[in-house]
């Protein structure tokens, strides 16, 4: 039997904006491929295309070339968290939460139960009735999180989902983010500025050239898991920070 096929699959893909003379091309020619479980960060420097990158796996941007394909074998293939939440002020937590179970008509006892369950393992049980803007960031934060994986993705795709968290906040959910990935298996695309959590969580780290963005580098952390947050003080982890580093000052400068 040979490999199965992958969750994820771009190739040829790019991404231009606006028309000539004053086209600007975002990304691209771009290839990848993400296995089922996989757990993979991209990492590039800023306006390389990687947010571009996650909306066409979203669905929210159509390719200018090439094609961005997932295979999938439930009817709840993909789910989005955003850098600012993209939660509903209007909404209470609870209500948020089960936002996607509705959409997706689970029976209101089933999606009730799925919503509380969350709640509790993101430790929001005691703010279930309560408005968005009355939480922290990190609290807000955890919300989307909940209501992104109640609806049981196959595919999980994360756009710097901690980049305006304090330091503190941004590691408590990095190593909560990272029990719950390991313990769910859900596949997952995660766009991140930060290399320390690239490497905390990734099956894979890809590299992203300047704009336009395209794959230039592949590294595999060399922690086997189930890890935990204690690996961001082993030598590999520094060695392995450092040398992507040098990766992506290389490709800032021109940036």
């Amino acid at each position: 039997m040979g490999e199965p096929r992958p969750a994820l699959e771009a190739t040829g893909l790019t991404r231009t904006f606006g028309r000539a003379p004053h086209a600007v091309d975002a990304l691209g020619p771009l290839e990848l491929t993400v296995a089922t479980g996989e757990f993979v960060c991209v990492v590039g420097p800023s306006g390389c295309g990687k947010s571009t990158l996650l909306r066409i796996a979203a669905g929210l941007l159509r390719p200018s070339t090439g094609a961005l394909r997932i295979r999938t074998t439930s009817p709840r293939p993909a789910a989005m968290i955003f850098q600012d939440y993209g939660i509903y002020d209007w909404k209470t937590v609870r209500a948020n939460v089960r936002f996607g179970l509705d959409v997706q008509r689970v029976p209101r006892r089933e999606a009730d139960a799925r919503a509380a369950a969350w709640l509790a393992r993101m430790e929001l049980t005691g703010f279930a009735d309560a408005y968005p803007a009355t939480l922290s960031g990190g609290m807000r934060q955890r919300v989307a999180i909940a209501r992104a994986l109640a609806v049981e993705p196959e595919l999980l795709l994360m756009d710097e989902p901690f980049a305006a968290l304090d330091a503190q906040l941004r590691t408590i959910l990095q190593d909560e983010l990272l029990d719950l990935t390991q313990t769910t298996r859900t596949t997952t695309l995660f766009i991140t500025h930060s290399l320390e959590e690239a490497l905390l969580l990734g099956d894979r780290v890809l590299v992203m050239s300047a704009r336009p963005g395209r794959i230039i580098a592949e590294r595999r952390p060399p922690f086997p898991r189930p890890r935990t947050g204690a690996v961001r003080t082993a030598p590999e982890f520094t060695a392995l920070k450092g040398e992507l580093w040098d990766l992506l000052r290389e490709e800032a400068v021109p940036a």
